[in-house]
């Protein structure tokens, strides 16, 4: 994903936001790379990882001006929350990140709980096939960014799944990641981002 930003002129990063609690790459599946890293890691070390992102990208030649944010999954639920922690984003796309659930020590607040702080237009793409993440989580969250008066949108594509821009797995679904993917440039440059 960074390269194919970075060929459309971005200085893009994908930080490791997992260090700190294992190695995805030795994860012998989902389940356990779910349970035994990513539900560790606390929404707040994520925020201050990101937010050590960010200045590091200005260090290095990055237009913190036009900056945006984007994630998968996992990463799609951190953008939403980031696009309401740092005033100083242009724009956000979060790929089918879950919007709602139980609140913990490690995620106090979900997307749902923080819309009324978003602080940048979010761009939400999401699966209308997506068995982790109902429809009717959706249309909430399309009711609540209404009611808040928010600038931001989301995108159901009836026919995908969840994970449907991962191209290296059975879920990818070609002609809907593709409408996505320009979306997003889309979305970024409409909002200042480019």
């Amino acid at each position: 994903m960074c390269r194919r930003l970075a060929k459309q002129g971005y200085l893009a990063v994908a930080p490791e936001l997992y260090f700190r609690h294992g190695n995805p790459a030795q994860a012998p599946d989902i389940d356990s790379l779910l349970r035994d890293i990513v539900s560790k890691v606390p929404d707040g070390e994520v925020l201050n990882d990101l937010d050590a992102t960010w200045r590091w990208a200005g260090a290095h030649g990055a237009d913190l001006k036009r900056a945006a944010v984007t994630g998968f999954c996992w990463g799609g639920r951190q953008t939403w929350l980031y696009a309401a922690h740092n005033p100083l984003l242009k724009a956000a796309a979060a790929w089918y990140g879950k919007l709602e659930g139980s609140a913990s020590a490690n995620a106090p607040r979900q997307p749902l709980d923080i819309v009324g702080e978003l602080k940048a237009p979010v761009l939400g793409l999401y699966g209308g096939q997506d068995q982790s993440i109902p429809l009717a989580g959706v249309e909430k969250m399309k009711a609540a960014l209404r009611a808040a008066g928010k600038d931001s949108e989301i995108v159901v594509y009836p026919d995908a799944g969840h994970g449907f821009n991962a191209d290296y797995r059975p879920s990818y679904h070609p002609r809907d990641a593709q409408d996505a993917w320009r979306r997003m440039l889309d979305w970024f440059a409409r909002h200042g981002a480019r």
